[in-house]
């Protein structure tokens, strides 16, 4: 996965897994409220990323509508990216490793997080994890897209 062209734009990465909490709040809050994450949070590009294939996320984006999701199509504003080997998931330091899931066959995907970079540089990183909810499943609210277009606005007011 290329992520370079972070590097002269703003956008919000946010990682997710193909379940029930992705599919049925966080992925469909992204949708909702990318107008206001591009008009009020200045976000250029919404990447929506899991420990998958491309193929797998470009079903994804088509069963939820969404129009010019492949990397590199100018007319979108949300990418749907897979990390297959789970390479970024690494780098990014968003492995899932606690042991809980583990134990029930959940390797290698990562963490439910929400960043916001503006020219490469990270501003903010939100994790939805708890000790008692390692996945972030019953508790994903710190990485819903209404959380995050809070926490841009409230970086662009420091300003």
């Amino acid at each position: 996965m290329n992520l370079f062209r972070l590097a002269a734009t703003t956008a919000a990465l946010f990682g997710v897994a193909i379940d029930a909490v992705s599919v049925g709040d966080k992925v469909p809050s992204y949708l909702e409220l990318q107008d206001a994450l591009h008009k009020q949070g200045g976000i250029d590009e919404i990447i929506i990323y899991c420990v998958n294939d491309g193929a797998v996320m470009g079903a994804w984006a088509e069963s939820l509508g969404v129009e010019h999701s492949e990397a590199n199509d100018s007319e979108g504003r949300i990418t749907f990216l897979g990390d297959p080997e789970g390479v970024l998931t690494r780098k990014l330091e968003m492995e899932l490793t606690h042991p809980g899931p583990a134990s029930v066959g959940i390797v290698g995907r990562c963490k439910r997080f929400a960043l916001y970079a503006v020219g490469g540089i990270v501003k903010f990183v939100a994790v939805s994890e708890a000790e008692d909810d390692p996945a972030g499943d019953e508790r994903p609210e710190a990485t819903l897209a209404e959380a995050m277009l809070k926490a841009i606005v409230s970086l662009k007011e420091e300003l």
